[in-house]
């Protein structure tokens, strides 16, 4: 009942009208910089900061909330359409939605994005309002080994992930790892594997790898097919809306990836992105139904649970900021400053000492999630449009969008030229036949893997066995360990594809 009073709150307060503009306004933005690569929630939440000095505490958390998990929506179109993820956390969607897409099954793929995006994000919704405090204790009980302990089981999901040969995933996961060590040592404050260029000292953006790897050599291995087959879609698009076999399939993946996107969005540093990667994990592991359509070569299953898990992920990421005082990640660390703009100390007391900013914001989430799913699913047939677009208009846009995009994130020209780079390097990729994913999970987590290893050992003061002897980090990295040998050991019998791709 107590609850029931605290929404009946919530909802006056998110109802208003201009707290229903600035919830529109904020998903607008999220969809169009999801839409747009490389902008990105980050650079737009904290380009607009300023700008919410003048707005009230609850008006200006609603428009930065709508910008975030607006851009969750946003991310899988481009991801699906033309093989680029506008968010990080949509990389995995380009796997299947794009070939989903090329098969000219755009349209269910965008609705199966928006719909179980919807469905995840009421879900994530009411279990912020109805479990918050439980699910902190949780949170709670992941201190730096554990974390690092999970990150750990990401790594050896991200090689679970890739199609083709083990060897090759591994090799994808370990190059992401170095390419994440570029920059300046948090400890020492020394420079690594910089080259004495000023540019690398801050590292590599993911901006830059995941443009060039995804975006321009997809670009570059078109453009080097002969003109008759340089086409991005080699169907025209049929239906734009998935059939009823496509509503079964997803259902149940939609329900899983909501259940480990709203679990995992709770968790410091993962959130949406680990969500995403380890409910298409999850996916690829369950026995596939006879006919259906394998993974990587356009698996709605492979669109559908992704997509919920990092909106599941991006609504339970508000879990630990408004209990707790403890953002997980880049976009609730900004959140933070906004509540510090307005005088609002974040952490359990902003529960009871400001009743209608926090019931406000949980409730403007379902009005915002609304606004959303009405404002997208009418606009699949417009992005459905661009694939009429001929390639040869098509990619000098692509090309100017991932440049602006790069260029807005640090204002650099030595990123464009780290784009192009990396575009080359993402050709090599395609001729190679090596999946990109795993290489930007590596890279992702690997500075928070060594963020966090360095922190447990601090704390332990050297001893390495911290690892082990506490529950939680031991439990898993024994499930990465087994998890490890079943991958390692069809490896030894036969080839890897035959063991994880046509099973």
């Amino acid at each position: 009942m107590e609850l029931l009073n605290h929404l009946a709150l919530g909802f006056g307060v998110a109802f208003t009208p201009i707290n229903l503009l600035y919830a529109l306004i904020g998903c607008l933005l999220g969809t169009l910089i999801g839409v747009l690569p490389g902008i990105g929630p980050v650079a737009t939440i904290a380009m607009l900061l300023p700008a919410t000095y003048t707005l009230a505490p609850a008006s200006a958390l609603i428009m930065l909330a709508g910008i975030y998990y607006g851009a969750q929506y946003g991310g899988s179109t481009t991801a699906i359409l033309v093989n680029l993820p506008g968010e990080s956390s949509s990389v995995v969607t380009c796997i299947d939605g794009y070939q989903m897409a090329r098969q000219g099954r755009a349209g269910p793929a965008l609705a199966a994005a928006g719909l179980g995006s919807f469905f995840a994000g009421c879900v994530g919704t009411l279990i912020l309002a109805a479990f918050a405090p439980v699910l902190t204790e949780l949170a709670f009980q992941f201190g730096p080994a554990e974390t690092f302990a999970l990150m750990v089981l990401g790594l050896v999901g991200a090689v679970v992930l890739a199609s083709g040969a083990l060897l090759k995933a591994i090799a994808m996961v370990v190059l992401g790892l170095l390419l994440g060590m570029v920059g300046t040592d948090v400890n020492s404050g020394v420079a690594r594997f910089a080259f004495d260029i000023p540019e690398l000292s801050d590292g590599i953006g993911f901006v830059a790898i995941a443009m060039g790897v995804f975006g321009y050599g997809e670009i570059i291995s078109n453009l080097a097919q002969p003109a008759q087959a340089r086409q991005v879609f080699t169907a025209k698009v049929q239906d734009l809306w998935p059939t009823r076999q496509d509503f079964k399939d997803m259902a149940p993946a939609v329900l899983r990836g909501t259940a480990l996107g709203s679990l995992l969005g709770i968790l410091p540093g993962g959130g949406a992105l680990l969500a995403s990667f380890a409910s298409y994990a999850l996916e690829k592991k369950i026995k596939p139904k006879p006919g259906e359509v394998p993974f990587g070569k356009g698996n709605i299953r492979g669109v559908a649970s992704p997509e919920s898990a990092n909106n599941a992920g991006a609504q339970t990421a508000f879990i630990p900021l408004l209990t707790l005082g403890i953002p997980p990640n880049a976009v609730m660390a900004l959140m933070v400053g906004a509540m510090t703009l307005h005088n609002i100390q974040p952490g359990p007391q902003v529960m009871t000492s400001n009743p209608e900013l926090f019931w406000g914001l949980i409730a403007s989430m379902w009005i915002g999630n609304l606004m959303l799913v009405v404002l997208n699913l009418p606009l699949i047939g417009i992005w459905i449009r661009l694939l009429s677009v001929p390639y040869r208009w098509l990619f000098p846009a692509i090309v100017l969008f991932c440049a602006i995009g790069v260029y807005t994130t640090n204002h650099s020209i030595f990123d464009i030229w780290l784009v192009a780079g990396f575009g080359l390097v993402g050709y090599v990729f395609h001729k190679l036949d090596m999946e990109p994913a795993p290489l930007l999970m590596g890279f992702i987590l690997g500075s928070m893997m060594e963020e966090n290893l360095r922190r447990a050992l601090l704390l332990s003061r050297g001893d390495w066995s911290v690892f082990v002897v506490r529950p939680l980090s031991a439990g898993l990295l024994l499930v990465a360990l087994v998890l490890l040998v079943l991958v390692l050991l069809p490896a030894v019998k036969t080839r890897r594809a035959q063991a994880f791709v046509e099973d």
